[in-house]
């Protein structure tokens, strides 16, 4: 990125090869939005390269990227409402190889639309907190900067989200 904020922008290309997929992940988590989410990560890649002389040798490029992600997030969410729904879990899935009986397809299938349907009983932040940490697996030094608290804070936040989300999953009918 420093090498972007000098003046070579052909290395952006270089960060969209290597970091658009966690991007789209990350933002399809919160939004749910297929065409959404893919319109968003190159809105992030436009935002970095437009605000590429915020960026300093100092700044951890990861913590960086994702805040703009964040920003690019709620400027989506002000313009189109984006729903809290998630698309039919059948629309993503890959296709388990063979050697799985159906059944045990069929219970793995279940148990994540079950995690899906927790997730989405989530508060808008622990739903972010949980997707940075365990879906994006950012370390939470990293998740701290963007979200401007400590480490510390953030380990005792993501807890407390892993608890509410085991209660609302414990609850869900099977």
């Amino acid at each position: 990125m420093l090498k972007v904020k000098a003046g070579d922008v052909d290395r952006m290309g270089l960060l969209f090869e290597r970091y658009n997929r966690k991007l789209y992940g990350f933002l399809f988590h919160l939004s749910h939005k297929r065409e959404a989410s893919e319109d968003m990560v190159q809105n992030v890649f436009y935002r970095m390269l437009k605000y590429r002389h915020t960026f300093t040798e100092e700044s951890n490029f990861t913590a960086w990227m994702y805040h703009i992600a964040r920003n690019v997030l709620k400027d989506q969410v002000k313009k189109y409402e984006i729903s809290n729904r998630y698309d039919h879990i059948d629309d993503h899935e890959e296709r388990i190889p063979g050697g799985i009986s159906a059944d045990e397809q069929l219970e793995k299938r279940q148990a994540r639309v079950e995690l899906y349907d927790a997730m989405r009983k989530l508060s808008d932040d622990n739903r972010e907190l949980l997707t940075l940490s365990r879906f994006q697996e950012l370390k939470y030094s990293e998740i701290g900067q963007m979200l401007g608290i400590n480490e510390g804070a953030v380990k005792v936040r993501v807890y407390r989200a892993m608890q509410e989300l085991k209660n609302i999953y414990t609850k869900i009918e099977r």
